[in-house]
């Protein structure tokens, strides 16, 4: 690696280019709900109505608990380092490079997940559409055409996401409606008031409920997103934090809405067909075949918008490592017609759809769930050492803020991370012990500076 790149975690008194401060609260908001999804919740519902035995609104609204206390945390970390947006940085400067390293290694396996999971998710809402064609052919025609469009240089823009988000609002709105008048014409007003969704005593326990917990955390990923933007916004010190914990707040209560309202039009989780489109199931219900549609059709567009963005997110870091020595210079080649990463793009393709053959969706969403929540357990614990321990002159230290919160926040994630599925933690683990291994051997048995992942890409 040259010399240019030795300054893992250059300081914020460097000479580089600074960004207008042009941003306010409504705009990040509105950013971190385009991020996370209005519909994050929804190809999560069966599957966490399994695990959590009837719980997944309980799910739901404990993990938007330990996520918030997480985003408040990310806030005053952003306050900290606002033009560095990323828990392996929080976590290299507020605590150790080599434990930055590691953390920024976990979100990579994020990376390589989320193609993956798209392409599972697409491919088996296809199937309940064309229930002829193998589930094995669906999966290569959707990663051939993200691959094909990403290869000829086609990404997604804003006003492609735009586009996707006022479709995902009016579908689920339409659903919500449809959903109250059901209920409503079925038991009345009774029907539209349960606390089952929330607790059934013939099958709670606080084991299931926590193993459901686990991935329901996923409808949440993302919201560090916000942070990504502090160098841009407005009182950073305020909007930050602030936007952080209301895009976590909105997301659990508008997705817990939804999901409680299709436990009561689908109360028993025993009895769905698929529970990775179980949703699709409780809308054909409400809305009949319209509606059924309505959500494969919303369910393989936001997989086509999320995989070509998460694809040649993934392509452009193993450019980045590949350019500054960190992985083969293999991986720096670029398509000089189409300035596009082609090598990249076509391991990536090869690798999601053997790993869309070879993963369940919960797998894949759990192992997202192991790097993110390692890396939300690190930023919890640096915010503690930046503001109690490390104080600056003339920062008091208050209990309350600086140790009670991100504490709890952190014991809240290692619950959640304790309690996923066996598979995920031996995948995870040996994803992790690889890492450190090569973190070793790049630091010379970590006597020096390790090396600088990049997630902060420029598309």
């Amino acid at each position: 690696m040259n010399e240019s790149t030795q300054s893992v975690y250059p300081t914020s008194t460097s000479r580089t280019p600074r960004l207008s401060r042009v941003l306010n609260l409504w705009d990040l908001i509105f950013y971190g709900v385009i991020l996370i999804s209005p519909i994050a919740a929804v190809p999560l519902f069966g599957v966490i109505q399994e695990l959590s035995q009837g719980h997944a609104v309980t799910s739901i609204l404990v993990a938007m608990g330990a996520i918030s206390l997480t985003a408040v945390s990310y806030g005053r970390m952003a306050v900290l380092y606002p033009s560095a947006g990323s828990a392996y940085t929080y976590v290299g400067r507020g605590i150790n490079p080599h434990l930055g390293f590691l953390v920024g290694w976990a979100m990579f396996l994020d990376y390589i997940m989320q193609p993956i999971l798209n392409c599972i998710i697409a491919s088996l809402a296809l199937q309940r559409l064309l229930p002829k064609v193998p589930y094995f052919v669906l999966s290569a025609v959707f990663l051939a055409v993200i691959t094909y469009l990403n290869l000829r240089g086609i990404r997604s823009t804003a006003r492609t996401n735009q586009i996707l988000l006022v479709f995902m609002s009016t579908i689920i709105t339409l659903f919500i409606g449809l959903a109250i008048q059901y209920l409503f014409a079925m038991h009345g007003w009774r029907g539209l008031f349960s606390i089952r969704p929330f607790y059934n005593p013939r099958t709670f326990s606080f084991r299931t409920v926590a193993t459901g917990t686990s991935l329901a955390a996923l409808t949440y990923i993302g919201f560090d997103g916000v942070s990504l933007l502090a160098e841009e916004v407005d009182n950073p010190r305020r909007n930050v934090l602030l936007a952080s914990v209301l895009v976590c707040l909105f997301t659990g209560v508008f997705s817990g809405l939804q999901i409680y309202l299709a436990q009561l039009v689908w109360p028993d989780f025993h009895t769905f067909p698929s529970a990775e489109t179980a949703f699709m199931d409780v809308a054909s219900v409400v809305g009949g075949a319209t509606l059924f549609n309505g959500f494969a059709g919303m369910l393989v567009l936001t997989s086509l918008g999320c995989g070509l963005t998460g694809q040649v997110c993934l392509a452009r870091l193993l450019f980045c490592m590949g350019r500054d020595k960190v992985l083969p210079g293999i991986f720096a080649r670029v398509d000089e017609k189409r300035s596009s990463p082609t090598y990249n793009l076509l391991l990536i393709g090869v690798l999601a759809y053997a790993g869309a053959l070879l993963m369940s969706f919960e797998q894949a969403a759990e192992l997202i769930n192991f790097g993110a929540f390692l890396a939300f357990m690190g930023v919890n614990l640096a915010t503690m050492r930046e503001y109690y321990f490390l104080r600056r002159a003339g920062q008091r230290r208050r209990f309350w803020s600086d140790v009670l919160l991100p504490g709890v926040g952190f014991l809240f994630c290692l619950v959640i991370w304790l309690n996923l599925q066996r598979p995920a933690k031996i995948v995870g683990g040996i994803w992790l012990a690889v890492g450190l291994i090569y973190g070793a051997v790049k630091t010379r048995g970590y006597r020096t500076k390790p090396v600088m992942v990049d997630f902060n890409i420029d598309f």
